[in-house]
């Protein structure tokens, strides 16, 4: 059986070691060396994921099958000019052989249900460019693509074409 619930400090250790393997993942994709620096938690991991455990503007969610923690979320809530607030989804991991259970949806509902609850009017998610399998679960779960963030690396060339 699949759930998800709110972390407590005693499941930090199966966090980290999650992120750590999100991290290994995403690192081996198409836009994963950037993601690791703008995105990514900085180090320590054991503080950075703590410091959302109780904070009123952050959610960090453990999912479970069988009782063992298998998968995590985060989301924290971004206020927008005026009084508008908007739901990130910032981090969202399932051990891959454990895709398929259910248990990345319960983690995302538990999510976006806190968002929702806060007043945001929207939640956002990151997916990377070559992975489809995100982009597919994401819109399984009612998100559309909003914003496509174009990226040109290195010196390389100054001038523009046009």
């Amino acid at each position: 059986m699949h759930a998800a619930r709110g972390a407590d400090p005693d499941d930090l250790a199966d966090v980290v070691a999650l992120a750590r393997r999100l991290r290994a993942e995403v690192a081996t994709q198409r836009g994963g060396d950037l993601w690791a620096l703008r995105h990514a938690r900085p180090e320590p991991l054991e503080a950075a994921y703590a410091a959302l455990i109780g904070c009123r503007d952050a959610l960090l969610v453990v999912g479970t099958h069988g009782g063992a923690i298998v998968g995590f979320g985060a989301a924290e809530i971004t206020p927008l000019a005026g009084s508008e607030a908007l739901g990130v989804v910032t981090d969202l991991y399932v051990a891959p052989e454990e895709r398929g259970a259910g248990v990345g949806m319960a983690v995302l509902t538990m999510l976006t249900a806190f968002c929702y609850k806060r007043g945001c009017s929207g939640v956002d998610a990151l997916a990377l460019p070559g992975s489809r399998a995100a982009k597919s679960f994401f819109e399984k779960s009612g998100f559309t693509a909003r914003l496509l963030v174009m990226h040109r690396g290195g010196a390389g060339e100054t001038e523009v074409n046009e």
